[in-house]
């Protein structure tokens, strides 16, 4: 089933973009649920499609060739400096500042799309996903994306493990904690808008959130946890890329159905192990 991804230049760059995603996502992911953040994938996928919005605008009133997919990506990151500046505002309601911008870029992305004169497959392509959408070019920016993710969560690890799970402590033992969480907050942004070309804006979130709910049902510790959800991640992109392309369906879809599946699984076994171990020390 495979072979026609090798065979084919634009399937190639689905397949190796998925690969990207399926592991940057979930590995990022992991530290967004244990912070109890996973809302803020949905307002930065939100402002990513008003920029994607802007940029469909720009081409259709002004001739202005600036791509979507780079204007959704600003956008992106101007909102995560946003949000982490609202959660300073807002001390004590923190969580105010991911809805705050979740609705801002909804209002942007109502007024750009009917500027752009509604709906059309290039949008219906970012909502969804597409598996002939990723071009060489997009490739080869979601790499130095994964790159730039990986290497900075290998570097700021300890920071940001200490940071999600005690931030008090983190900071008395002298973590520059406003720093690390603007840090981690661009970076999810980066990832959010990265993931979109194959999981598209509407579904981007669930690629960060439900291989990682199911990794944590059976995982042993954080590092482990972290593993499996890219395993997930990976299998659920894969899946999703095969039968997306072989049903000519948009693969976003199929990536999160098969990300629920994976998680119903992880419970069921989860809840058979705890019933063995009891029927055991009951006997």
């Amino acid at each position: 089933m495979l072979s026609s991804f090798i065979q084919y230049e634009f399937l190639r760059n689905a397949l190796y973009t998925g690969l990207l995603i399926g592991f940057i996502g979930p590995l990022l992911g992991t530290f967004v649920v244990v912070r109890r953040l996973s809302l803020i994938a949905d307002a930065l996928s939100h402002v990513t499609l008003s920029g994607i919005a802007f940029g469909l605008m720009l081409d259709k009133k002004f001739g202005v060739g600036i791509s979507p997919f780079y204007a959704g990506m600003s956008f992106s990151v101007i909102g995560s400096v946003f949000i982490e500046q609202l959660r300073r505002v807002y001390k004590a309601y923190q969580e105010l500042a991911i809805p705050i911008i979740l609705s801002g870029g909804v209002g942007l992305s109502v007024i750009f799309i009917s500027m752009a004169d509604g709906f059309n497959t290039d949008l219906f392509n970012y909502l969804f996903g597409s598996v002939t959408a990723v071009s060489r070019q997009d490739l080869w920016t979601i790499l130095i994306v994964a790159v730039l993710v990986t290497s900075l969560i290998a570097l700021f690890y300890k920071e940001l493990f200490m940071l999600s799970f005690d931030e008090e402590h983190a900071v008395v033992s002298g973590i520059h904690a406003r720093r690390i969480h603007f840090l981690f907050i661009v970076l999810t942004a980066l990832v959010i808008a990265a993931s979109i070309r194959i999981v598209g804006v509407l579904l981007v979130s669930a690629l960060m959130t439900l291989p990682v709910a199911a990794s944590i049902r059976i995982a042993r510790g954080f590092k482990q946890a972290i593993l499996l959800s890219i395993v997930f991640g990976e299998v659920s992109v894969i899946s999703g890329l095969i039968f997306g392309y072989y049903f000519e369906i948009p693969p976003g879809g199929t990536i999160v159905l098969t990300s629920i599946l994976i998680l119903l699984v992880t419970i069921l076994v989860k809840q058979v192990i705890q019933r063995s171990r009891t029927k055991r020390v009951k006997t």
